[in-house]
């Protein structure tokens, strides 16, 4: 099996080849104390080649004493053995370790920091506030801690409903999720647009500073500009760019479905546990098997352990050893009450509508429905209301 292979080479084993007239009673020494041997091909009647690890030829050499037979080693395969051939070439190794540090250093440093999802929050804003602690292009990438970069982020914009950050290979990608930013807290030196934050059937426009490009009963999706910050000069027939200011009032709709079986399986464990082990390198597993699952419905649990803890040298090591666990559970059949389920699916849907619903919003309508379908109750609930519907986007440049 490969997972043995490799535990085998990382810790080294010879190949040894065993010649006497006593070759049974040698493996018979041998697994009495219990050195193990693989790999075993008989040559001739006097001639055993075999595998054994390090350990196990050393302790094989005073049997082989004992039984009257001889012993050689015809090849030497593993890390260990690696190791001592390169002491033998210091410079040649020098170089390559130098080499190798380069590699890594290089691939080992931030090279480009990428901001993504910033429409109201300028770029150079969010990197200079970056740099100013100490995160920037050509630092390390361990020294990087995510969380305290989302901390930074949090801190400073309190509006970012999300915040992802990632490292894939020499690149820093931030990616964020801006709510509306109330005008308080709008930077008045950038242009801007007011764009729709969602699709809506325009009621009232009322632009402040900036051109309304909407009319009352328009339909207008989801960033479409409704107040450009870009203007017409008259005079020298040139644009200028200004900070859009005002309120845009649409006719909006919420919609949320919820789907439920009248007839459920509900889960339970049984007690019974199954357990198999393996290795894992990188993102594929490799099992030890140790015959089928004996359970038709089971749930699986994995848990993994380091193989070789590097985590003072701030080193993951790639191969873990795993322990996966399946615990079998018996599935029963439940009937709910179709008029309890109904009021339930009602009141979780208004739930995920309520939690979508800015602050102002006035309810206009609200509308239940209800199909059974086989098994399945399907619940939508939707609500229309008049909201202002305007966000800011920054204008990047004039095409924007």
């Amino acid at each position: 099996m490969l997972a043995i292979k490799i535990w085998n080479y990382f810790k080294g084993y010879v190949i040894i080849r065993v010649e006497g007239l006593t070759l049974e009673r040698l493996l018979n020494l041998a697994a009495t104390y219990n050195i193990y041997l693989w790999d075993i091909k008989r040559h001739s009647n006097i001639v055993l080649e075999m595998k054994s690890s390090i350990k196990g030829f050393k302790e094989l050499r005073e049997i082989v004493k004992k039984v009257g037979c001889r012993v050689e080693i015809k090849e030497k395969i593993g890390f260990p053995f690696v190791i001592m051939k390169l002491r033998e070439r210091k410079m040649l190794v020098a170089g390559f370790l130098l080499f190798l540090m380069t590699i890594f250093l290089l691939t080992s440093t931030i090279w480009k920091v990428e901001i993504l999802g910033n429409e109201q929050t300028p770029k150079e804003e969010i990197i200079s506030l970056l740099k100013s602690n100490n995160i920037s292009i050509g630092k390390l990438k361990f020294n990087m801690e995510k969380e305290a970069i989302k901390d930074i982020l949090i801190d400073n914009y309190d509006y970012f409903s999300f915040i992802s950050v990632n490292i894939k290979g020499t690149k820093l990608i931030i990616e964020v999720k801006e709510e509306d930013l109330p005008p308080e807290k709008i930077d008045k030196s950038y242009p801007c647009h007011i764009v729709a934050k969602k699709k809506g059937v325009i009621v009232k426009v009322i632009p402040k500073n900036g051109k309304a490009v909407v009319e009352k009963g328009g339909v207008v999706n989801e960033g479409e500009i409704l107040i450009t910050g870009i203007l017409n000069n008259e005079n020298t027939q040139e644009y200028i760019l200004v900070h859009a200011e005002g309120e845009i009032l649409a006719l909006t709709r919420y919609s949320s479905i919820i789907k439920e079986p009248i007839i459920k399986n509900e889960e339970k464990y049984t007690g019974k546990v199954h357990k198999q082990k393996g290795i894992k390198i990188k993102d594929k597993g490799i099992m030890f098997m140790k015959g089928s699952i004996p359970f038709s419905n089971y749930k699986e649990f994995e848990v993994e352990k380091d193989l070789i803890n590097l985590e003072k040298w701030g080193i993951e090591f790639p191969i873990k050893r795993v322990e996966y666990e399946y615990r079998e559970v018996e599935i029963k059949e439940v009937k709910q009450n179709i008029d309890f389920l109904k009021e339930a699916t009602q009141i979780q849907a208004t739930k995920e509508i309520n939690k979508e619903l800015p602050e102002g919003a006035q309810i206009q309508s609200k509308t239940t429905r209800h199909q059974v379908d086989d098994n399945i109750l399907t619940t939508q609930v939707i609500v229309e209301t008049i909201e202002d519907i305007g966000r800011k986007q920054i204008i990047e440049n004039k095409e924007d």
